[in-house]
């Protein structure tokens, strides 16, 4: 057989190596990040049609209508889900500002449809790479609309060269919006501090790995290290959620970690409606379900837009086997 080319078994593709047998995890993720970031690889990857396809197992669709039809389907099983359009890094006013109206007719459609869903936004989406005040500006209308429908808005963290600015604009906001909430990164060694600070009054917190390419002086370079601290993060979060402090939004699809979560709870005998487990769309499906059967509230975090290659290629970045169901689907 031709090295490196599929054969069949049982008249199925059977690809011989795994994504982490052709080039080691520790370097196939680096690589990764670094074509997200990459205009040429962008070029080439969203022309190709099957890339498109393959995507669609972590993006909802390009179109609000698409991402709500799968939230109706994410409802109606049990889930609920938090709707994020796609974008970052705007680079002019009007290109954030005509963000900003894409949120507010998505949070008129949850709205209008009943859907068990709340916001997330990406600040550099709302111009914040042009300053705070022309973010706080994009970002008001949002936020007053979330707030007219009773809605929760999520401020999605980015790499660590946004987490200054995206505290410092959440600590603007706090005292007018009560239903807003950012996300801290269990792989930066500043967030134990963050998270103390923010626990000064209840918040609504989720708690994540960070999937951004980040260096040693800022981040755990090991995954093990980057577990550890997760675990120790989501056990102060979790401890604050039983004392009133905080709601525990734990977004993780290790499976090692949620056992870990579901014995804590039990321990801490916290009540359900004191936390959640989130995870993104399109990633350990079995697991959500387990979950959901479970009696655990779990909320799928789905992205729609025709922005999805960054945010396509973090997701690849994160797991091999997410590299090994794209070869598949190329086979296939």
């Amino acid at each position: 057989m031709p090295a490196g080319r599929p054969y069949r078994r049982r008249g199925r593709p059977f690809l011989p190596a795994a994504p982490g047998d052709i080039l080691p995890p520790a370097m196939l993720g680096p690589l990764l990040l670094q074509l997200s970031r990459s205009p040429l690889a962008r070029r080439v990857v969203t022309d190709l049609g099957f890339a498109r396809r393959a995507a669609r197992r972590f993006v909802a669709g390009e179109t609000l209508d698409e991402a709500v039809a799968a939230i109706r389907r994410l409802n109606a099983s049990g889930f609920d889900a938090t709707l994020d359009f796609l974008g970052e890094n705007t680079l002019s006013e009007a290109e954030a500002a005509a963000c900003a109206g894409e949120y507010v007719r998505l949070l008129d459609r949850i709205q209008a449809e009943k859907l068990r869903s709340h916001a997330s936004v990406k600040l550099s989406q709302m111009g914040l790479d042009l300053g705070e005040e022309a973010c706080l500006r994009n970002l008001k209308p949002v936020l007053e609309r979330a707030r007219a429908h009773g809605n929760f808005l999520r401020l999605d963290m980015e790499s660590s060269a946004y987490t200054d600015r995206t505290l410092s604009v959440l600590a603007r906001l706090r005292d007018g919006y009560e239903k807003v909430g950012p996300v801290l990164q269990a792989y930066l060694y500043r967030t134990a501090g963050d998270l103390e600070r923010l626990l000064d009054r209840p918040v609504n917190i989720r708690l994540c790995k960070g999937a951004y390419r980040e260096p040693p002086s800022a981040a755990y370079p090991r995954k093990r290290d980057v577990d550890r601290n997760y675990v120790r993060l989501a056990e102060r979060l979790l401890r604050a959620a039983g004392e009133g402090k905080a709601y525990a939004s734990l977004a993780t699809h290790d499976a090692r970690i949620v056992r870990w979560a579901r014995l804590h709870v039990r321990r801490l005998k916290l009540d359900a409606s004191r936390f959640e487990f989130q995870m993104l769309y399109g990633v350990r499906r079995d697991l959500q379900q387990e979950l959901v059967r479970d009696g655990f509230r779990v909320r799928v975090y789905v992205s729609y837009g025709t922005h999805w290659y960054p945010y396509f290629m973090r997701r690849l970045a994160e797991r091999p086997a997410n590299v090994l169901f794209v070869l598949r689907h190329l086979v296939r």
